[in-house]
């Protein structure tokens, strides 16, 4: 039976899950109480045409997070609000910001503060096992849900991405693998991102990505995720076909965030 860390993350998110009594219409009433929504998928695709098609001007998901189990501590006395700002002026399109505090170090309050320093869509990072989970990432000001394929049963990613579309919010579905990108098209995913590390073993495979962006239909937008730190990278997924990036690891550790972010948005 297999105990890796993604199994052991999910497991604590689903008891934490099991032990949440607050009633469902109580957690819509405060997710429609949340703050207005920014575009987040809208803002995604637009990054791809602001400067021209000439450019190719590429998209670029910033993330907030002070470590991770694969590389241990990165940034922990990070500041979010200081480093969305950063990343904004970097000319990043999207945020994303982790809230799991066990394994990553997050809260809400991370996702807050730097929702509000900024004016980019938020995508809320973190283990998405239940309704209570969409409507609490709502609340907090999230404009996007993270939904794991290994992490969810069928009818759990379709219900969860029905309820974000219900919600108006994205949702970006990840992927590891062929049967998995079946699975996030069959529940109607029109963001799809593809992890180059397998959760489960914190391999990082550059032609994973290669592979999977072949066979991913025209109009759903694809995403390559982690293990990208230059401009070769970048261009390498770019020729691939992918329309965004979403690095965290390179631009928390970068000594001048806004700089690395540029970066990555002038790599094509």
């Amino acid at each position: 039976m297999s105990n890796s860390v993604l199994d052991q993350i999910v497991a604590a998110h689903r008891r934490a899950a099991a032990t949440d009594t607050r009633p469902l219409r109580e957690l819509e009433r405060s997710a429609l109480g949340g703050p207005p929504l920014r575009a987040f998928r809208l803002e995604l695709r637009g990054g791809l045409q602001q400067i021209g098609v000439q450019t190719q001007a590429f998209g670029v998901i910033a993330e907030i997070k002070r470590r991770s189990p694969s590389k241990g501590d990165l940034a922990l006395d990070l500041v979010p609000a200081v480093l969305a700002k950063a990343y904004a002026d970097g000319g990043a399109n999207c945020l994303s910001v982790l809230t799991d505090f066990h394994f990553f170090g997050g809260s809400p309050d991370d996702l807050a503060a730097a929702r509000a320093a900024c004016d980019l869509p938020v995508l809320r990072k973190d283990f998405t096992v239940c309704e209570a989970d969409v409507y609490d990432s709502r609340a907090m000001g999230a404009d996007a849900v993270l939904l794991i394929v290994a992490a969810l049963t069928t009818a759990e990613l379709s219900a969860f991405r029905l309820l974000a579309a219900d919600l108006d919010m994205a949702a970006l579905v990840e992927v590891h693998d062929e049967s998995e990108l079946e699975q996030a098209l069959a529940a109607g995913a029109d963001m799809v991102g593809v992890n180059q590390r397998d959760l489960r073993t914190f391999e990082v495979d550059t032609r994973r990505a290669e592979r999977l962006a072949a066979v991913i239909p025209p109009g759903v937008i694809k995403v390559a995720e982690s293990g990208i730190a230059g401009r070769a990278e970048v261009a390498r997924l770019a020729d691939c076909g992918y329309d965004a990036v979403l690095v965290g690891e390179s631009l928390v550790t970068a000594a001048d965030p806004a700089a690395a972010v540029r970066m990555l948005k002038g790599a094509r």
